[in-house]
C-alpha cells in the first residue's frame, strides 16, 4: 500500500492552520480562568509563554525545514535522541494536541449553552464527528475550510480592538500583580497551551508544497500575529470588564464585546469563538492524527495506525483514532485538561530545543535544514532553562500527571516497540564523536539524503547515478600527483577495461598540456578514453594535501572524469555539475570533515546544481 501522503498545503493554510489552532480556547475562554490565577498582569503572562514559545518555535522551524516528515517533533525527536524518548514524545504530543483540541470542543459546548440548554458532551462528540469527516475526505479541503474560517476570524478581532482601545479604563490595571511575580509566571505556564497550535504545522509538514522554506516562513508570521493578538485583545477585555467581571468567566471576550460594542458585538465575537473553536478542533484532528502514523512507521505502533486511504490520501485509522481521545477528553476535569495539556506542551518545546543542539553538535552532514535557528545555542538554552521554569511552576499535580504520562510512554516502548526498532540516531553519532568509538552505521545520514531529495522534489539525473557509482579515493597521507595518478588508474582499469598504464599515461599528458588545478586545493583531471558509450567520475580526498608541479598550493579535493569521445557533451555537462557544486559555501569544510567515502559522496549528490535532465 502507499503510504505517502499528498503534497497539496501553501502558505497560506500553512499560516491558517498554525493561526487557527492559537486563535481558540486559549483567547476565547482562558483569559478569564488566567486573570482570576494573576490579575491583570495576565498579559505579561501571556507575552513572557509567547516568548517561550518563541525559542521552541525557531528550534521547530529548524528541525522542520531539515525534516518535514508527517509526526514533526516525534520524527525530529526519534532521529536525535532515540526510540525510547521519542515513543515518550510521540504520545505525550499526540495526547497533547488532541487534549488542547478537546478544549476547543468544550468551548463551542460553552457558548452553545447562550443559545440553550444542552449537554456539553453530546455537543462536543457531534462536533468532533464533523471534523473526523471533514479530515477524512481529504487535506485539502480540511485546509480550504481553514483558511476562510482563520481570515474571518482575524477581520473581527481586528474589529474588536480596534473599537475596544478608546474604552479601556486604566483604572482596571490596578493593582497590576495583586497574587505577586510568581503568579504571573505560573500562569504564563497555565496559558502555554495557546501556543500549541505550532506543534501542528510541523506535524503535517509532509504535506505541504516547498516545505523547507513554507513552513518556517508560516510559523514565524502566524506566532507574530498571534502574539500581537494576545496582547492587544487580552489588554483591551482587561481594560474594559474588570477583575469583578472578568475573573472566571468562561466567555471573556464576549463579555467584552458587550461592553465595546453592545448587543450586536456581542454577537459577533460569539460568532468569532465558534469559528475560533471550529478552527483549533479542525486544525487539531488533522495534526494530532500524523502522531500515530509517524509512530506505527517506525514500528513502535501497530501497522494499522500507518495505513493510508488509497482514495482519500489520508491516515484514516489515525484520525479516527484521535477524534475517540478527543471525545474521552470531554469526561476530564477542566483546569486539569488544561494543565496536562500545557505541561506536555513545554516538555515538546524543550525537545525541540535539545534535538537542534544535538542534531549540529552530532557532525552529521545531511543534516542541511533551509532555515537556521538564530543565535545558536543561546536561544536553544535559554529555552529549556526558561521552558523548565514554567514546568516547575505549573504545581505537584501536574508534574503527577505527566509523570505518569511519561512512564506509560516509555512502557509502550519496552513492551512494544523496542523488538520491532532499530534506528540510528544523532546522539549516537555525537556520543562517537566525543568518544572516538563506533558506535553508529550510515542509516541516519541515508535516511535523511533521501528526505532532503523529497524535501526538495529532486529526481535523479545521469550524473546523479553517475556519482552513485563512482569510485571513492581516501588518501591518508601527502602524495604528489603522479603517485596519485597511478592510484587512479589501477582502480579505473577495471572499470573502463583498459590497460592501467595507458590511462596513467593519459592523466600525465593531460597535466603537461596545462595545470587541472582550477583553484586552490581543487583539481578536476579529465581525459578521453577510446572506446564508445563510456563515462565515469572518481571522487578523491586527501587531507593532507596532494603536490601538483604546477600549483602553489597543495590539493585536497580532486574530481577525476574519464569518458570517451561521444561523450564529450556530457563530459562539459558533467564539468559544469562539479563546478556548481564545488562554489557552494562551505563546501571545502564538509569535504575535509566528512565521515568516510559514502559520506563525500553524499555531498556531491546533495550539491546544490541545476539538473542536467
Amino acid at each position: 500500500m502507499d503510504n505517502k501522503l499528498k503534497k497539496e498545503l501553501k502558505l497560506l493554510d500553512v499560516f491558517c492552520v498554525a493561526t487557527g489552532a492559537m486563535i481558540s480556547s486559549g483567547l476565547f475562554i482562558l483569559p478569564g480562568i488566567a486573570h482570576a490565577l494573576a490579575g491583570p498582569a495576565v498579559v505579561v503572562s501571556y507575552f513572557l509563554a509567547g516568548l517561550l514559545a518563541m525559542t521552541g518555535m525557531l528550534s521547530q522551524a529548524e528541525l522542520v525545514s531539515a525534516m518535514p516528515k508527517a509526526g514533526g517533533t516525534y520524527f525530529y525527536v526519534a532521529r536525535s535522541m532515540g526510540p525510547v524518548v521519542a515513543t515518550i514524545d510521540g504520545l505525550l504530543t499526540w495526547l497533547s494536541v488532541s487534549l488542547k483540541s478537546a478544549f476547543a470542543l468544550v468551548g463551542i459546548a460553552a457558548l452553545m449553552s447562550l443559545i440553550g440548554t444542552f449537554d456539553a458532551r453530546i455537543i462536543g462528540a457531534a462536533f468532533c464527528l464533523v471534523f473526523v469527516l471533514i479530515n477524512y475526505f481529504g487535506v485539502k479541503k480540511a485546509g480550504r475550510i481553514q483558511i476562510v474560517i482563520v481570515l474571518i476570524l482575524l477581520a473581527l478581532l481586528i474589529f474588536y480592538i480596534a473599537r475596544g482601545i478608546p474604552l479601556v479604563d486604566m483604572k482596571n490595571f490596578v493593582p497590576f500583580a495583586p497574587h505577586g511575580i510568581a503568579a504571573v509566571f505560573s500562569t504564563a505556564g497555565f496559558v502555554f497551551v495557546s501556543y500549541g497550535g505550532l506543534l501542528k504545522v510541523a506535524s503535517i509538514a509532509e504535506e505541504v508544497k516547498n516545505p523547507g522554506k513554507v513552513v518556517p516562513l508560516g510559523m514565524i508570521l502566524s506566532l507574530i500575529t498571534v502574539g500581537v493578538l494576545y496582547t492587544l485583545v487580552i489588554f483591551v477585555t482587561s481594560g474594559v470588564l474588570g477583575a469583578q467581571q472578568l475573573d472566571h468567566s468562561l466567555t471573556p471576550i464576549s463579555d467584552g464585546a458587550l461592553v465595546v460594542a453592545g448587543k450586536y458585538g456581542q454577537i459577533a465575537m460569539v460568532f468569532a469563538a465558534i469559528l475560533a473553536f471550529v478552527s483549533t478542533a479542525n486544525a487539531g484532528i488533522m495534526s494530532a492524527s500524523r502522531y500515530p502514523l509517524a509512530l506505527s512507521r517506525d514500528g513502535l505502533l501497530p501497522n494499522i495506525f500507518s495505513k493510508i486511504n488509497l482514495r482519500f490520501k489520508t491516515p484514516g485509522v489515525a484520525i479516527i483514532a484521535t477524534g475517540i481521545i478527543m471525545v474521552l477528553a470531554l469526561f476530564l476535569n477542566l483546569k486539569m485538561l488544561i494543565e496536562v495539556a500545557s505541561t506536555v506542551l513545554i516538555f515538546t518545546f524543550i525537545f525541540s530545543c535539545l534535538c537542534v543542539i544535538i542534531m549540529r553538535e552530532s557532525g552529521i552532514k545531511n543534516y542541511r535544514p533551509q532555515f537556521r535557528a538564530p543565535f545558536y545555542p543561546w536561544l536553544q538554552i535559554s529555552g529549556i532553562f526558561g521552558c523548565w521554569l514554567l514546568v516547575v511552576n505549573m504545581g505537584k499535580e501536574a508534574l503527577f500527571i505527566s509523570s505518569l504520562l511519561f512512564a506509560a510512554g516509555a512502557t509502550i516502548f519496552w513492551f512494544y516497540g523496542r523488538q520491532r526498532t532499530k534506528r540510528d540516531f544523532a546522539l549516537l553519532h555525537l556520543i562517537e564523536k566525543v568518544t572516538a568509538r563506533e558506535f553508529v552505521d550510515v542509516s541516519l545520514e541515508t535516511e535523511l539524503k533521501e528526505i532532503i531529495h523529497e524535501r526538495d522534489e529532486i529526481v535523479k539525473d545521469r550524473f546523479d547515478r553517475v556519482i552513485e557509482e563512482s569510485k571513492v579515493i581516501d588518501i591518508q597521507k601527502s602524495v604528489s600527483s603522479q603517485e596519485l595518478f597511478r592510484m587512479i588508474s589501477e582502480e579505473m582499469a577495471g572499470c573502463v577495461e583498459i590497460d592501467s598504464k595507458e590511462i596513467e599515461k593519459l592523466l600525465n599528458d593531460r597535466e603537461e598540456q596545462g595545470s587541472t588545478v582550477l583553484s586552490p586545493g581543487l583539481a578536476i583531471p579529465h581525459i578521453i578514453i577510446k572506446g564508445e558509450k563510456k563515462f565515469l567520475v572518481m571522487l578523491v580526498r586527501c587531507k593532507d594535501g596532494i603536490i601538483f608541479p604546477k600549483a602553489n598550493k597543495s590539493v585536497k579535493i580532486v574530481f577525476v572524469i574519464a569518458g570517451t569521445k561521444d561523450e564529450r557533451k556530457f563530459h562539459l555537462r558533467a564539468l559544469s555539475a562539479i563546478a556548481q557544486i564545488t562554489q557552494e559555501e562551505g563546501f571545502e569544510e564538509k569535504w575535509l570533515d566528512a565521515s568516510g567515502k559514502e559520506a563525500l559522496r553524499e555531498i556531491i549528490l546533495l550539491g546544490e546544481r541545476k539538473r542536467l535532465e
